[in-house]
């Protein structure tokens, strides 16, 4: 049976314009205090990155096709069949991976590297820089794993790392590095990283959750062994992620989760189930596959692989219009780890004297329609210690992080109403409940299918 599944593609006006691809909600108005209503200013592309247009419209084509996967002779089961099979394909592409490494279907980046974790041979050496997101930061557990404290300087990490390997025991050995830090936007330097953990013999899986919505990842290129991805970074929020690497240690593991899916063969002994476990990548997919979601992101991944250059020239250009206009606001403290000639995806964090990062963030969307993140980011470490470093008065930071729904309006907004914010204050009163800050009076309608049905 022969069956093309086509990816769409953004479209534009005239082929000649700028391919930057669209995201659903591009037009989302929202209320504000004051009654109006305002174009959503969505600076949180870091958290969860909105819908591409052509993700909706490729599980809307799908979804009339919706059966189980594998194992189904209907001619739909085969149809959803030959799609999970070609995501693999697809994400094998996006991130240059070999052509004898597994590509493992999860939830997220979290559920990737705990998988990883669980797979790992007894008695590997782990090393990571303490600064990571707590996904990469806590799954690794015991007496082999080492913490280095990620030094004031890029180059600096490179002899940190060499140092931190040169002590480690005989026996397998894995580096685990961030692409990109989720909470400052630098990105780390990857491939002389990697060198250092090859010259010790250790393997390397590379958190790529933050970095793959803004450029390409290349396994061979950077020379890391597995790399971890969320598509509800990608701008694909269906539930689905990756681990994509080496399949040894994959292949010599107990399945991630035992099920249907898992298994070849179960055999009832008495007094015990005799059981085989099926080869990777199935070993560790265990359950329905989520088909609807692995597809969004196959195809998130292909629509982004076609305009790298063009997401990378908007990505730019915003990127230095928001951290000039952040530079001119008094108080305002950008945190960073490396310092500001790092290279660097479009995340911004900063405190601001004065003002706490909650009501900061309860302001800007109460009163000017702009979603940020204010907190520790998940990455509670890196974000005290550089609030610490800065001579912040405060524990918790604002986020505005850009991406494809992102515009200059929506920048130009966010720096006056900083500006505006630290000049009067808020507008309006707010209040704390649980924890969080919100207006003490918030009249501001919801959605209809929110709405309460009298």
């Amino acid at each position: 049976m022969t069956l093309a599944i086509n990816f769409p593609t953004a479209r534009t006006a005239d082929p000649s314009e700028s391919t930057v691809p669209t995201v659903v909600g591009a037009r989302l108005t929202v209320p504000l205090l004051d009654g109006r209503q305002v174009g959503y200013a969505n600076l949180d592309h870091a958290a969860s990155a909105p819908c591409l247009d052509a993700v909706r419209d490729a599980v809307d084509e799908l979804l009339p096709w919706y059966a189980s996967v594998h194992r189904g002779a209907g001619f739909a089961s085969q149809v959803c069949t030959r799609v999970y099979g070609q995501a693999r394909d697809t994400l094998r592409r996006f991130v240059g991976a070999r052509a004898t490494d597994a590509v493992v279907f999860t939830r997220n980046t979290t559920d990737s590297l705990n998988l990883l974790a669980r797979a790992l041979p007894k008695g590997t050496s782990v090393v990571l820089f303490d600064t990571e997101h707590h996904a990469a930061l806590l799954p690794w557990r015991g007496p082999r794993v080492q913490r280095i404290q990620t030094p004031a300087n890029a180059d600096a990490t490179i002899a940190a790392l060499d140092a931190a390997l040169s002590t480690c025991p005989v026996g397998p050995r894995l580096v685990v590095l961030t692409a990109a830090s989720n909470v400052t936007g630098e990105v780390w330097p990857i491939a002389e990283l990697a060198k250092v953990a090859r010259r010790h013999g250790a393997r390397v899986v590379l958190d790529a959750a933050q970095l793959a919505p803004h450029r390409p990842v290349d396994i061979r290129a950077l020379d890391v062994d597995y790399v971890v991805l969320s598509g509800h970074k990608l701008y694909a929020p269906y539930g689905a992620g990756a681990l994509i690497g080496r399949s040894d240690w994959l292949q010599a593991a107990e399945p991630y989760l035992v099920g249907g899916g898992a298994t070849r063969q179960v055999v009832d002994w008495g007094d015990h189930l005799g059981v085989s476990w099926t080869a990777v990548p199935e070993r560790h997919e265990a359950g329905s596959p989520n088909v609807v979601g692995v597809h969004a992101l196959a195809v998130a991944c292909e629509t982004l692989s076609q305009s790298w250059d063009d997401v990378a020239a908007h990505e730019r250009t915003l990127l230095r219009r928001l951290r000039q206009g952040l530079a001119g606001i008094p108080g305002l403290r950008v945190l960073e780890l490396f310092g500001p000639e790092q290279d660097r995806v479009g995340v911004v964090s900063f405190s601001v004297d004065g003002l706490d990062a909650g009501l900061t963030a309860a302001v800007l969307s109460a009163e000017h329609g702009i979603g940020v993140r204010d907190g520790a980011f998940c990455a509670h470490i890196a974000t005290r210690r550089l609030l610490d470093r800065s001579g912040a008065d405060q524990q918790r930071a604002v986020r505005a992080s850009l991406g494809l729904g992102s515009t200059a309006e929506h920048v130009d907004r966010l720096v006056a109403a900083l500006r505006s914010l630290v000049a009067d204050g808020p507008a309006f009163t707010y209040t704390q409940v649980d924890g969080r800050w919100v207006p003490a009076a918030d009249e501001r309608p919801l959605p209809s299918f929110l709405r309460e049905v009298s």
